[in-house]
């Protein structure tokens, strides 16, 4: 590593070449303020905020594009810096709403925080405000353009990272505003509903379509019977919205949380997790053997599956015909639990609990339907079951953990590690291998496809037989990888895509990055993916194919996997999409 010397407020520093202002001085323990800025995405230079003074240059410099220069004599913190830096932040403070007391980020809003910091206790200008409807169509996001400070960042996420280029800039100056190709509704959109936008916005210019409301009504009616299912992430992340530290596994505490808010029953994602296991693992060997295409794609992350139909429509037959683990447990539901409990599945109010905002689009997809029903009534996200329960008075630090409810409630190691990129992967090939060749795998943890690698391979023998897997998280990277599939298609035998970036954990629904932290951070998504490899490590059965409550429901109810009932309840179908507004200067990067 090559160093070079500088001068920051007068003590000299010997820093890596090639960084930025910004980075430096990171990295030498000075914050400097930011706003557009996000270390994932490109550099936008737009807001300014990050302004520095160096030595010999006529004006102000943006530490986030400018590179440390050799003898480069820097100031942080003058009277003249921190004047600019108020002027800009007031400025955009006087185009902005003045609703912080019940803005849905009020509290973890970057602009909040960064006004506070700077000392701003008034609003010194007035003038003309811009104004535009909020955009409600969709049932996953908002976007409400009067929150906008023109950061950039959902726009070069979308564009850069996920790669849906469903966002762009429109207009100018005064009246410049982020919005879908041709002002069209994001419901008809080629938005995937993935919720990244959410995640690196840093005021409420785009949050999840809330319906914490319409469930505390739900709650309080006596003549339903309410149910709710728990996803694997949403245990290794809602920790954070409680002061716990990232990569902390709260089950037991989610579980009795959920309870003390009026549910009835409260069941595990992860037990149909393993069922989607007995599924997919069957409906993977059967393509192997000749009866179905392949690659086979999994078809898990909703955010995947509308980006699939948009713009890989030549590559639906190669997904899984399998339902998500939130629609399968949706399905058992109001089929085998109402029989079961001898309830009518019209009394059953069937709630989940989901790390992702795509989810919300999921449950109303008609595909999914059982018997003319929606498996799943309602779903919430990480970040507004957090609020419910702090909203209830529900003490969750100091909560006593309970168990999931059964018969749908228990799971394999295999059904938590269902949140991380790679996991679903794993834990087929756990079931595949032995239902192949009658063994038992006995290294069951496939370092090869963990990590936060764009494009993950791997490959493992099955009686002789090479199997070659692919693993991508993120939109963007799902492009690369099936980018190899069409060129050459015999290359992957299996392929799993997670929608958001680091798989479940990374879900657009997940808790807001804290006062010390970026949203996305790579440090916290590994911890809340160790979480989950812990709490596989943890469990006693770690297949999914030993799961005996599993194996209880085929006997039960199911008959066997891919049989007459298991397609009926648990397997859909998909078809192509239009891609209505695609930006024209951006639509050949699918």
């Amino acid at each position: 590593m090559k160093t070079i010397n500088i001068t920051v407020n007068n003590r000299d520093y010997k820093v890596e070449k090639g960084q930025t202002i910004m980075q430096a001085l990171d990295g030498l323990g000075f914050k400097i303020p930011r706003l557009c800025y996000h270390p994932k995405l490109s550099i936008e230079g737009a807001c300014r905020v990050c302004i520095v003074e160096v030595e010999g240059m006529r004006n102000f410099v943006a530490s986030c594009s400018h590179p440390v220069e050799e003898g480069m004599d820097i100031k942080t913190n003058t009277g003249d810096l921190r004047q600019a830096r108020r002027d800009i932040v007031e400025l955009i403070l006087d185009n902005h709403p003045e609703d912080c007391h019940t803005c849905e980020r009020d509290g973890i809003c970057e602009l909040q925080r960064l006004a506070y910091a700077m000392g701003i206790r008034k609003r010194h200008f007035e003038g003309e405000k811009k104004h535009y409807e909020k955009d409600l169509s969709s049932p996953a996001v908002i976007r409400d353009p009067d929150k906008c400070i023109l950061c950039g960042r959902c726009v070069r996420m979308c564009e850069e990272v996920q790669k849906v280029n469903a966002l762009r800039y429109a207009h100018r100056g005064f009246n410049t505003v982020v919005m879908p190709a041709y002002n069209m509704p994001f419901s008809e959109s080629v938005c995937t509903s993935c919720g990244q936008c959410i995640n690196v916005c840093p005021t409420a210019s785009f949050v999840e379509k809330n319906y914490t409301q319409e469930l505390f009504e739900k709650l309080n009616d006596d003549k339903l019977v309410k149910v709710v299912q728990v996803a694997p992430s949403v245990r290794a992340a809602i920790g954070e919205a409680f002061g716990f530290p990232p990569g902390k596994a709260m089950e037991g505490e989610m579980a009795a949380a959920l309870r003390r808010l009026g549910f009835d029953h409260v069941f595990d994602t992860q037990f149909a997790a393993d069922l989607t296991i007995m599924e997919e693992a069957n409906e993977f060997l059967e393509r192997v053997q000749g009866k179905g295409k392949l690659p086979m794609i999994t078809s898990c992350s909703s955010a995947w599956m509308k980006c699939l139909e948009q713009f890989y429509p030549d590559l639906i037959e190669n997904v899984s015909t399998c339902k998500s683990p939130m629609s399968m447990m949706g399905s058992m539901l109001k089929t085998y639990f109402a029989d079961k409990q001898g309830l009518s599945p019209e009394n059953i109010f069937s709630v989940a609990v989901m790390c992702c905002t795509a989810k919300k689009y999921e449950a109303q997809r008609p595909e999914l339907r059982v018997e003319g029903m929606d498996p799943t009534d309602l779903v919430v996200t990480t970040r507004e079951v957090a609020w419910m329960i702090k909203s209830s008075g529900i003490d969750f630090y100091n909560i006593k953990p309970e168990q999931f409810d059964a018969p749908l409630g228990v799971s394999s190691g295999a059904g938590a590690i269902f949140g991380v990129t790679g996991g679903v992967m794993e834990a087929a090939i756990r079931t595949a291998y032995e239902l192949y060749t009658g063994e038992t795998l006995l290294d069951i943890e496939l370092k090869d496809i963990r990590g936060f690698k764009s494009v993950k391979e791997g490959s493992i023998t099955m009686d002789g037989k090479e199997i070659r897997v692919a693993v991508a998280h993120g939109l963007g990277n799902a492009a690369e990888l099936l980018d190899i599939v069409r060129k050459d298609p015999d290359r992957y035998h299996f392929i799993e895509i997670m929608g958001c970036p680091g798989g479940c954990i990374g879900g657009g629904g997940q808790p807001y990055a804290g006062s010390n932290s970026i949203p996305l951070d790579e440090d916290v998504l590994k911890k809340r993916a160790e979480a989950l490899y812990g709490l596989d490590r943890n469990r006693t059965i770690r297949r999914s194919h030993e799961n005996r409550d599993v194996q209880r429901l085929y006997k039960e109810f199911l008959g066997r996997p891919l049989g007459s009932a298991a397609h009926k309840y648990l397997h859909t179908h998909y078809a192509p999409k239009e891609p209505r507004g695609i930006i024209p200067e951006l639509s050949k990067s699918r």
